[in-house]
């Protein structure tokens, strides 16, 4: 069974992709005839007409390759037998797929494939599920009359070394699908076919293992593998599957579509799903391999109390853990008032539990104080777009980039952050696309196979504000703004106002050059190529927003935009890479202390009277605490409780030491989440959660894009986070009831002007929808801001460079800035409990040959890394990735502390942390930190208790 009314025809593999071309082309196949687009292939021009050619060498997912010859037709008028995946279709064509002569030369080359194949079908994982075997059926293959005597390949050894997937070299029939969706796909290159004739083979690198090549183990080979060459273990361990539910991946802001392939309830592997909109059937070693953190031993599936955080875990029901916390909120409430209480949403649960979560706080807590982690990632996107173009999410659809002529990358690494849409970006610039980097740090994308940027402006942390005005400068300066676009689009009071600050000496690149460390003269060149090469995209990451200036820099990026013209159409825009998988989303559901669903300010009272009269209850007016304000107000002891759903403040949020200070001021701490993370270690109450297999619901990703999830498996705990939050509230003697996540979409839709066309039934009639969708976008908006910004006139506003209050000096004089690796996702609750440790199994620092000489550091030794706010220690790696003076680690793992590091400055505008500029200093040492050996006590008195409580 697979659930979704689309599925059996996205799912056809035609063999070639499709074209697309204003000129139909009409032939006769088999007596059929049919119409297509030129340069349509024959082999999927019979499919279209409802005739299967044989096939081993070719999928439409990539380019034809005409070498396995099962392919073969006969053409009216013409010699020879060509290869239907390679002859393009033509008008008036007669063709032939079965005839007596392809039939005999069909039968002779399966005939050799299965000379050197093993004949092992039967106990094969792959048998029933081997397009091999099927296409033997296909041609009538009955015998074989080549013995084994001779030379074969049969003995090759496998490779087990990728912790997902066997290289069986005995089952390759040398298809060259593997190697050609590392390269078309994936763009990676590591994979080839060495040697040549009988002795060629596919290999990894040099010959070398899998885990040990450049493979980042995206799975296109395995999917493209039309034989057991490539296999997923846990196939081989489970079996093939036998049903599938569509869904949409928990990780990143790409926002994949999978199908969650099953035994019984068992999943047994993801399948990246072809018509996917966000994904076109790719995916990443996350999303096709990391799924079984949600089935880990470490679960937590019954709810867990405790008097006090000092007190062992004790299991309880769902009845004695729901009334527990209503009546200590209620206590809290009574002795320190209504504003002592709130909660933190979940950018990893769907926008239905989001929206109830809110709805609870608003409604039965009685106060506006509810925030999310959007706020320590990307709510300077919010502010800086909607202040500029007036919505607060990017401006286009992923598929944009493919008409992208230049594209600027700003503080983004999208081959680790965001993988699937990185090769994308790849694939457009092998076809010609600029590429300008703007990071302190070499990412990939500066210089990889096939694929090297035009400038790479290195600029020292913190300085991104400098560096746009700098090229915005020399824009204005150099006579390359779009005056036309200004004055039809733009408010020119602004921009004049704007152009007259923007050409002052000190944005010069000459004068910037001394604050970003960039020579004016590559400054001026990237600007050049920027305005001039025709679609023009910026795409950036948390190194824009995660500083003291983030919503200043997002202002400045879409003021750049505006001037050159780039926005509103294909190829162009400003669009922010969200880091979680559904952080657009919370940002939607209005998980903001100021704002409802929709972006619409709580002070409003004709938006404040349209929730009052739904949701039957008198609402605050006044802004609630934003994250920082309520771990403030904890030490202050006037916030005293807190529900976090599917968040871990602990490890995620800056200067750890106040974190957790905070955390144990309070009262009562509840934490709902899928593992005892770093927050429990302070809660009083556990309320086990449910992953993005057991539940129903709605994802949001990056570009707007609203896709379902689909319940695979039972919940583990008995309810997913909606149902949870349904009870508190009840408790809290505000009772919500739903008896299916679509009726909380459907009162979404009810509420909010840019969902008012989203239900259940349209998702699954589109397969996903990007708001806004209403009467004026019935299916949904890919491009924003085409013909007119949202607002009305696009809004210039002016950027000055405020240099962060972070300096370096004596005692700390190098910057560490932060980001995310490939393998692990996030504060690494999920991916550290799958096999994606084998490559990233604990974080290191990354520091320049120059800085670690001058400190005797060498490769892999222990370093204390200190700074104002804190101290921990770490192994070191030296790399020229990143320039003298900056030093750069990830915090996927919650032993390394990173953020007992970070400081507590912050955005101007939304108090988003300067998680990207520390000043620090780093030593040799031989121990770890004090706070890492306190940490490592408080964890083993976790472990201890939770398996006392088991």
């Amino acid at each position: 069974m697979t659930i979704n009314p689309k599925i059996d025809e996205a799912m056809i593999d035609r063999g070639t992709p499709p074209r697309a071309s204003g000129q139909a082309i009409s032939l006769e196949i088999d007596g059929i005839p049919v119409t297509v687009p030129a340069g349509t292939s024959l082999m999927r021009a019979a499919s279209l007409a409802g005739i299967q050619v044989p096939k081993l060498c070719a999928t439409d997912s990539l380019e034809a390759f005409g070498s396995c010859r099962l392919c073969l037709v006969e053409i009216a008028g013409r010699k020879g037998t060509p290869a239907s995946c390679t002859t393009p279709a033509e008008n008036g064509m007669k063709v032939f797929t079965q005839t007596d002569r392809i039939a005999k030369l069909r039968r002779g080359v399966m005939e050799l494939y299965i000379s050197d194949h093993p004949l092992d079908c039967l106990t094969c994982a792959a048998n029933g599920d081997c397009e091999l075997q099927d296409m033997a059926g296909a041609v009538g293959l009955r015998e074989v009359r080549y013995g084994y005597d001779g030379e074969n390949h049969l003995g090759l050894p496998k490779d087990e070394s990728n912790p997902y997937f066997t290289f069986d070299p005995s089952k390759c029939i040398v298809c060259s699908r593997c190697v050609r969706a590392c390269e078309e796909v994936q763009s990676t290159f590591a994979l080839t076919i060495d040697a040549r004739g009988f002795a060629s083979h596919v290999s990894a690198g040099m010959n070398e293992k899998f885990l040990d090549s450049e493979c980042v183990s995206c799975g296109a080979c395995v999917q493209a593998c039309p034989t057991a060459t490539l296999m997923e273990k846990s196939v081989i361990q489970h079996g093939t599957p036998e049903r599938s539910v569509i869904t949409t991946c928990a990780y990143c802001g790409v926002g994949c579509t999978f199908e969650a392939e099953l035994q019984g309830d068992r999943v047994v592997r993801m399948t990246p799903y072809k018509d996917g909109k966000a994904n076109h059937g790719h995916s990443c070693v996350k999303g096709r391999f990391a799924w079984g953190y949600a089935t880990h031993k470490e679960r937590i599936t019954k709810p867990l109390i405790r008097a006090s955080i000092k007190d062992p875990w004790r299991e309880t029901t769902w009845d004695e853990a729901i009334a527990h916390i209503a009546s200590e909120f209620r206590r809290i409430q009574t002795k320190y008032g209504r504003g002592s209480i709130g909660g933190i949403t979940s950018s990893r649960c769907t926008n239905e539990e989001t929206f109830v979560m809110q709805k609870m706080i608003r409604a039965a807590f009685g106060n506006n104080n509810v925030d999310t982690c959007a706020r320590v990632c990307h709510s300077p996107t919010g502010y800086g777009l909607k202040t500029t173009y007036g919505t607060s999410a990017g401006t286009q659809d992923f598929d944009s980039v493919w008409d992208a002529d230049v594209i600027m990358i700003i503080g983004a690494n999208p081959t680790d952050a965001h993988p699937v849409f990185a090769s994308r970006m790849k694939r457009r610039i092998r076809e010609g696309a600029k590429v300008i980097v703007l990071d302190p740090r070499r990412i990939d994308l500066v210089r990889m196979p096939h694929v090297e940027a035009s400038h790479h402006l290195a600029l020292l942390p913190g300085t991104n504000v400098a560096m746009i005005n700098a090229i915005s400068y020399t824009i204005a300066q150099e006579g390359l703004i779009d005056e036309k676009f200004v004055r039809e689009r733009c408010d020119m009071q602004d921009f004049e106002h704007w152009r007259e600050f923007i050409l002052r000496p000190e944005n010069s690149p000459e004068a910037v050059e001394k604050i970003t460390g960039v020579p004016a003269k590559e400054i001026r060149q990237a600007a050049r190529l920027y305005a001039t090469a025709g679609n023009g995209a910026i795409y950036y990451g948390l190194g824009v927003t995660e500083h003291s200036q983030g919503s200043t820099m997002v202002i400045g990026m879409a003021n750049l935009a505006m001037a050159t013209g780039n926005i509103g159409r294909n190829g162009v825009g400003v669009n922010p890479l969200r880091g979680q998988n559904n952080v657009q989303g919370s940002c939607d559901m209005g998980s903001f202390p100021h704002e409802y669903s929709g972006y619409r300010h709580v002070s409003d009272e004709s938006t404040r009277a349209l929730f009052e009269a739904a949701w039957g209850v008198k609402l605050d007016p006044e802004p609630g605490l934003r994250i920082p304000n309520m771990f403030d107000a904890a030490h202050d002891h006037t916030f005293m409780a807190l529900y976090v759903q599917g968040e871990d403040i602990a490890q995620s949020d800056p200067n750890t030491h106040h974190v957790t200070g905070a955390l144990e001021a309070m009262e009562c701490i509840v934490v709902h989440d899928l593992f005892l993370n770093e927050t429990a270690a302070f809660a009083h109450v556990f309320l086990p959660g449910a992953s993005f297999l057991e539940k129903d619901g709605t994802f949001t990703n990056a570009e707007r894009r609203i896709g379902r999830v689909r319940k695979a498996i039972p919940p583990m705990a008995q309810y997913a986070e909606w149902e949870v939050t349904c009870l508190l509230s009840q408790a809290l003697g505000y009772p919500m009831h739903y008896n299916h996540p679509s009726e909380i979409m459907d009162e979404i839709a009810r509420l909010t002007p840019t969902f008012a066309g989203v239900s259940y039934d349209k998702i699954d009639e589109l397969g996903s929808i990007q708001w806004p969708c209403n009467e004026k976008a019935p299916e949904g908006t890919p491009v924003m801001h085409i013909g007119a910004f949202v607002r009305g006139k696009g809004k210039f506003v002016l950027t000055e460079y405020v240099p962060t209050e972070e300096r370096t000096g004596p005692r700390f004089p190098l910057l560490l800035t932060t980001g995310r690796i490939l393998s692990q996702y996030n504060v690494g609750a999920q991916t550290r409990r799958t096999a994606n440790v084998v490559w990233h199994d604990e974080d290191i620092l990354e520091i320049h040959p120059h800085d670690a000489e001058n400190r005797g550091i060498r490769e892999g030794d222990r370093v204390a890394l200190v700074s104002r706010s804190g101290d921990t220690s770490m192994h070191a790696h030296i790399t020229e990735r990143v320039q003298p003076g900056v030093v750069y680690t990830t915090f996927h793992h919650p032993e390394s502390g990173a953020n007992v590091i970070t400081t507590e400055f912050s955005d101007w505008a939304t108090n988003c942390p300067e998680y990207k500029v520390t000043a620090v200093e780093v030593r040799l040492t031989n121990r770890e930190s004090r706070w890492q050996e306190d940490y490592a006590e408080l964890q083993k008195l976790q472990r201890i208790e939770t398996a006392a409580a088991e």
